[in-house]
């Protein structure tokens, strides 16, 4: 396909997906590492409560966190 075509085509809301290679698709800066942290009973049990009720996984409510707070961090707040 030329890229004239392909700009036509997504520009009118085609789906492309089906001309895409996905394959080889990385999201930069999201490479996944693994670490293990301690925490206390308390914080745990603290941590389980919030994932609950917000309906989302303890890892997810402590990557949220730990985003938002990188993200006040680096903007000096």
């Amino acid at each position: 396909m030329k890229a004239k075509k392909f700009d036509a085509d997504f520009d009118s809301g085609k789906d492309m997906t089906a001309v895409l290679d996905l394959s080889r698709v990385r999201r930069p800066l999201q490479k996944q590492r693994r670490i293990n942290v301690d925490f206390p009973d308390w914080m745990i049990e603290s941590l389980d409560r919030e994932a609950s009720r917000l309906g989302v996984t303890r890892q997810s409510i402590i990557k949220i966190w730990l985003a938002e707070r990188l993200e006040q961090v680096a903007s000096g707040k």
